[in-house]
């Protein structure tokens, strides 16, 4: 059973008390900027790790601007589409409303419990080894999103437009990027370029650590994401195997304890490189993972060798 940390309580709760019960998850961001795209994809993943459990689950965007932009960059992130209509479950026996949302936003989503998540920033031109974000004459380089997010008061401010018109219910709180105020549109196509490579970068981060992307972290996403893509297609050669027992119970225990993503893709690691596993359960392993990261890991299936 999925099990989130109520950011309320500091006690972990169960994500579905009701279990196969329908529940419903409002995401609420404050607009189209990094820590907007993090509460989309945290969103995601619950509605993904629900689901495997066997939880039904749907989706409703809560924003108050950027709505349109904010559903394009989701698709292109791979997220499952929002429903238009919010009353849809009214009839239905829903048993649950799990809201996600920036941290310093639960006064503002009802009663339930809010899972909560650091801030998300990009650093544009950044490179490896840099101390930090400043130029030699101290000025900021580049940075989106620079200023806000430095404790939960900061947090709070950012949430109040996405905590607005809340229902009552639970809540999944992603905190927001360091910012005053969203990122501009011209700012994201970098994240965007290759949404893959975005949804790995910030699967490596705890939601409970600040996430800075910058061109040397996205590099090492997508050398990470290009290896693995290529070993899925070669594993695919080999004659299939089931997912090792021991492997899948690793695997959905990581995703069980409040949604532990890198502790899912630390067991992917393993797998990769672990000796006495056929490459076949390799490929099931890497298979079955990716019904929650979406990651698109058999992308190269029938590609050249």
């Amino acid at each position: 059973m999925l099990r989130i940390l109520d950011a309320r309580t500091g006690e972990p709760v169960p994500a579905a008390p009701a279990r196969r019960g329908l529940t419903r998850i409002e995401a609420h961001a404050s607009g189209l900027d990094p820590t907007g795209l993090r509460v989309l994809l945290t969103a995601d993943l619950l509605v993904r790790a629900l689901e495997l459990g066997g939880t039904p689950v749907w989706t409703i965007l809560n924003a108050p601007r950027d709505q349109p932009e904010l559903r394009t960059a989701a698709t292109r992130l791979a997220v499952r589409p929002f429903e238009d209509d919010r009353d849809l479950a009214s009839g239905l026996g829903e048993s649950q409303v799990l809201h996600v949302a920036q941290r310093g936003a639960e006064g503002l989503l009802g009663e339930g419990p809010v899972v909560s998540v650091a801030p998300a920033e990009w650093v544009a031109g950044r490179g490896r080894g840099e101390a930090d974000d400043r130029g030699a004459g101290g000025e900021t380089v580049d940075t989106i999103g620079a200023g806000a997010g430095a404790g939960a008061g900061a947090g709070a401010g950012a949430g109040a437009g996405a905590g607005a018109g809340a229902g009552a219910g639970a809540g999944a709180g992603v905190a927001p990027d360091r910012t005053d105020g969203p990122a501009p549109p011209s700012t994201l196509p970098p994240l965007l370029s290759d949404p893959s490579v975005l949804r790995l970068a910030l699967l490596t981060v705890p939601r409970s650590e600040p996430a800075r992307l910058d061109p040397a972290v996205l590099d090492d996403a997508a050398r990470s994401l290009a290896r693995w893509r290529r070993a899925v297609a070669g594993w695919a050669r080999r004659p299939s195997r089931p997912v090792p027992a021991e492997v899948r119970d690793r695997l959905r225990a990581a995703w069980e304890d409040d949604l532990d993503l890198p502790a899912v893709l630390g067991v992917l690691r393993d797998v990769e490189s672990a000796p006495g596993i056929p490459d076949g359960a390799r490929f099931e392993t890497y298979a079955y993972a990716d019904r929650l990261l979406a990651l698109d890991l058999a992308r190269d299936l029938g590609g050249p060798a």
